[in-house]
């Protein structure tokens, strides 16, 4: 069976300095698929915010971590996964345990008082969590905004 999309995998020690690389790799694949230049800064900010969640979380656990971020390319949505346990994994079987998150106890594990879950909802179509050994977040954006919005978009110019 051929795969429907393009697997992008980068891994990266759990540094703040390493952030913004992870974050260039996302903006240059949004990039590639089309996204636009306002989609492409969205994808950017939400992107950060699951990083540097991963980056702080790794490190409570421990000093040598590491944050992969798996990237599938399809034609018409990009889908970012984050992951704080440095393990590579298998995108298919992550996905399928990735669930709606319960905001009590998600609250926990993405930054205490921060607006990263909040900024993620926003600018993302879809935000998906996942804990089991650390904190793997899971976004889709679509290309030319979420599912449906195109015949809203037309209703109104029409």
């Amino acid at each position: 069976m051929m795969q429907l999309y393009d697997y992008i995998e980068i891994k990266v020690p759990a540094k703040a300095q390493y952030i913004g690389v992870a974050r260039l790799t996302i903006s240059g694949l949004a990039s590639r698929l089309g996204f636009t230049y306002d989609e492409i800064e969205d994808l950017k900010i939400a992107s950060s915010e699951a990083i540097t969640n991963a980056v702080q979380h790794a490190y409570k656990e421990d000093e040598q971590g590491e944050v992969i971020v798996g990237c599938a390319l399809y034609e018409d949505r990009l889908e970012i996964m984050v992951a704080d346990h440095g393990k590579s994994f298998d995108f298919e079987e992550t996905k399928k345990s990735v669930g709606p998150y319960n905001e009590k106890e998600e609250a926990r594990f993405l930054r205490e008082g921060g607006l990263g879950l909040y900024l993620m909802e926003t600018l993302m179509d879809d935000v998906k969590v996942h804990h089991e050994e650390g904190v793997t977040v899971f976004m889709t954006k679509y290309l030319g905004g979420e599912r449906g919005d195109e015949d809203v978009e037309r209703t109104i110019s029409s």
